[in-house]
């Protein structure tokens, strides 16, 4: 009798399971049919112009809180290094302003007024460099710190190649087939995608071509019914676009430029799997076929550049260096604790140092994040939290309120945090070190962006089981490569560990990588770049025709 209802048991809970499959299964049912419904009423709609007080509306949501490059402290790019390498990488034509990008390739008319919108006047580093590589045809792999502008330098490119007379606000939909995006950008979070599509639609404004996201963790009916209208660009996490294009509501047939943003994180959270499905194992058009390829992140470890190497053809390597290898627009401090219990009080003081700043405070666990943020209000801070546990729309919500600066203090975990973009932040403080150094360039890099001035406050637990001895090594070495002094109590400690600088998990280079193909590198300042170097084309450099490679257009084939 025992044996028997442990038996049945087993079967309740088998039962369960496939009471939830059938139910999931004919949820996606529901929702496929609901998407070949919509495309069918509406396959027209992209194509009808909005009115006029529509898009005043839209101009005003998307563009109202672009600062674009007020307070940015572009002196300090002058002297970055700048790594290139790959075939041709040596005739590089920078440009200084997008004025001058604009005279050059003659960007379509609405790129360059949403770029006036954007109040944007002089690129950053990755963005002199990438978008002319980007717009000769060429495949690139660019690796730049956090926070360099990495978004407008792969989106300007992709839309000034797209011919509007072929996009979705031009021809619409064909009834009865799948959403056929032409370019595809994928990203490790749901919150990098809905900022890369946030730049997407500012960029793309007032023109022909559509922009849609999908991503997982909310309900797939609001993105299905964008998809049904029509879409040129799609940014995705790969989980979510691999569910859409197995559920044969999306094709990656007609894609000509795929873009893998945040390329490290992705693969540190397991999307490999999912990346090379979409990427190989569908209907997309390979590198061979002239698809273009674009890849984007602060570090590129090896095992990256060689899942690379099998999506890209010839590609240039851009590496711009870490502005004094971490950042030297951010000061950085350190506070001793002595044990964990210590750290809420020490917290507290250091927010009430600063009761003004935009402040993010980074934690290890989720439950420290839901913690901290009663406690810091309770002690009359504005503040919010973002973790993994919460639902999406109290995520956002969070987020909504910190940026618009109703709260002043926002507590996140590490993962919760990866790929957001918050310009407002003006002190980064991490309640706890993580265990490697690049998560710690990765962290106060959210402060100090695109030459900003920022603040860093760490507290470091130098005692029992909590010490962050593992960093330490690595900290001396930011520190040092960033002029900026060591505290006694750090010296003491490593001097007793027998601890020296450039310990603590950091790889690579002060780019963040290098080529993994090897072959020659050629190292240039940023204020060493512009039109008129070297000696042809152009009345400069580069050896004929438009710029270093000849301006060609990406396969209009494709597109």
């Amino acid at each position: 009798g025992k044996g028997w209802g442990g038996g049945g048991g087993g079967w309740g809970k088998s039962q369960s399971r496939m009471e939830q499959d059938y139910h999931k299964d004919a949820k996606t049912g529901r929702e496929v049919s609901a998407f070949w419904d919509m495309q069918a009423k509406n396959s027209k709609q992209a194509t009808q112009p909005p009115p006029k007080w529509k898009l005043d509306a839209e101009m005003k949501e998307i563009f109202s809180s672009h600062d674009g490059n007020v307070g940015i402290n572009f002196d300090k790019y002058d002297d970055i290094p700048v790594e290139t390498s790959g075939e041709g990488s040596e005739s590089i034509q920078t440009v200084g302003t997008f004025q001058e990008l604009w005279n050059y390739f003659q960007l379509p008319d609405f790129l360059w007024q949403n770029t006036e919108r954007c109040k944007y006047t002089k690129p950053t580093p990755i963005q002199r460099y990438a978008i002319p590589v980007a717009m000769s045809g060429r495949d690139a792999m660019c690796c730049a710190q956090t926070g360099s502008g990495k978004t407008c330098a792969f989106l300007m490119p992709i839309l000034s190649a797209i011919d509007e007379s072929q996009a979705t606000g031009a021809v619409g939909v064909e009834v009865g087939q799948p959403a056929c995006p032409k370019v595809v950008i994928l990203a490790p979070t749901r919150e990098l995608c809905s900022q890369i599509h946030l730049e997407a639609r500012k960029l793309s404004f007032n023109s022909k071509i559509r922009a849609s996201e999908v991503y997982g963790g909310v309900p797939a009916m609001p993105q299905l019914k964008e998809l049904a209208i029509g879409s040129d660009i799609v940014t995705a996490t790969p989980g979510r676009l691999t569910d859409f294009i197995n559920r044969g509501v999306v094709s990656m047939r007609s894609v000509g430029y795929l873009v893998l943003d945040e390329a490290d994180r992705m693969l540190d959270m397991g999307f490999e799997p999912q990346i090379r499905e979409i990427v190989q194992k569908h209907d997309m058009p390979q590198s061979s076929a002239g698809r273009m390829t674009l890849m984007f992140s602060a570090t590129f470890p090896k095992e990256i550049q060689k899942l690379a190497q099998a999506f890209m053809r010839n590609y240039i390597w851009v590496g711009v260096g870490r502005v004094g290898g971490a950042c030297d627009s951010v000061t950085q401090n350190f506070v001793e604790v002595y044990n964990n219990s210590q750290k809420s009080q020490t917290l507290l003081k250091v927010l009430r140092e600063n009761p003004n700043d935009s402040t993010l405070v980074f934690v290890a666990m989720k439950r420290t994040a839901a913690a901290l943020e009663p406690e810091l209000s309770r002690a009359g801070f504005q503040a919010v939290a973002i973790h993994g546990d919460m639902e999406q729309p109290a995520r956002e919500n969070s987020l909504s309120k910190f940026r618009s600066g109703k709260a002043k203090v926002l507590v996140a975990t590490d993962v919760a945090a990866r790929g957001l973009d918050i310009p407002v932040v003006s002190h980064v403080i991490n309640h706890d070190l993580p265990e490697n150094v690049e998560d710690y360039v990765h962290r106060i890099g959210r402060t100090g962006r695109i030459g900003r001035k920022g603040w860093a406050t760490s507290l470091f637990a130098t005692q029992g089981n909590w010490a962050n001895t593992k960093i330490l090594g690595g900290l001396l070495e930011v520190l040092g490569d960033a002029g900026q002094p060591v505290p006694d109590f750090m010296q003491r400690l490593a001097s007793s560990r027998g601890i020296r600088a450039g310990g603590g998990g950091r790889r690579g280079s002060g780019f963040g990588g290098s080529d993994a193909r090897g072959g020659q590198v050629h190292t240039s300042k940023v204020s060493g770049g512009g039109w008129g170097k070297g000696g042809g084309g152009k009345g400069k450099g580069g050896g004929g025709g438009k710029g270093g490679f000849g301006h060609q257009a990406p396969p209009q084939a494709l597109l």
